[in-house]
């Protein structure tokens, strides 16, 4: 993905029809499938000044693929007014430096930090190893695969990063699963059984905690399925994903 900036000065003026001509223009950044998002700000201190926001798939994806497609024209119409404007385009690679600030809790501290998980792996195991489809998988489980598999969540979720300092992290992680021939059967079992311990140990309750929850649960066993099949050749090396509010994790290895 690359960034680019466009960087406009509107006399007061011009701005509402300069903001509306951005407003149509953006029906065809939506429709482009070179643009990942977009977005238009206005400077408070300075309100005459404008920075354009784009993000596309690459720089060639932008200036041959957008630019020469259909969508540009229609784009092109709407904001050329505003050219002579710009008083600066360039693209930008983003780095590694990002991340949320303290304004937005963690999922993990939002559900209650490793206390909350650990509650919620030592019940859902209780079931595990009752189940007649899944309780074959965890035969001879270590007793203390509960407090891992805790562990595992909570740096998923926004914890302390003691999965990967203790336990070896993704590659450990992915061991656990390989040869396995997991069923999709079992697997909506797991999910299952989870999401009733989640409910059991009190988990928060609110929907916005739950969807994403979910959507990791959800998207972490679909990857294990794939992994435990006759001849399945994952990534060894990769980060623990890091999840967050409704938000799947850019997974670049």
């Amino acid at each position: 993905m690359i960034v680019e900036y466009l960087r406009y000065r509107i006399g007061q003026a011009d701005a509402p029809e300069f903001e509306a001509a951005y407003g149509r223009a953006a029906a065809s950044l939506a429709a482009a499938p070179q643009c990942v998002d977009y977005e238009l700000s206005r400077c408070v201190d300075e309100p005459e000044w404008y920075v354009l926001r784009i993000g596309w798939t690459s720089a060639k994806d932008h200036l041959e693929g957008f630019r020469g497609g259909e969508h540009f024209k229609a784009f092109f119409a709407e904001i050329r007014p505003y050219v002579q404007q710009i008083e600066e385009m360039r693209h930008y690679e983003r780095t590694a430096v990002r991340g949320n600030g303290g304004s937005v809790p963690t999922l993990y501290d939002w559900a209650g930090g490793a206390e909350a998980f650990e509650r919620l792996t030592e019940t859902f195991y209780e079931q595990v190893l009752k189940d007649d489809l899944i309780g074959p998988l965890f035969a001879g489980m270590d007793p203390g695969h509960p407090r891992y598999v805790a562990m595992w969540l909570s740096e998923v979720f926004g914890g302390p990063s003691r999965y990967s300092d203790e336990r070896g992290g993704y590659t450990h992680m992915v061991t656990q699963h390989l040869g396995r021939a997991i069923s999709d059967a079992q697997r909506r079992r797991w999910v299952n059984l989870l999401m009733d311990a989640a409910d059991e140990v009190g988990l928060p309750a609110d929907p916005e905690f739950r969807a994403a929850f979910a959507g990791y649960i959800e998207w972490g066993t679909r990857i294990a399925l794939a992994n435990s099949q006759p001849g399945a050749k994952p990534p060894m090396q990769a980060p623990v994903p890091h999840w967050g509010w409704g938000v799947a994790p850019p997974y670049l290895p």
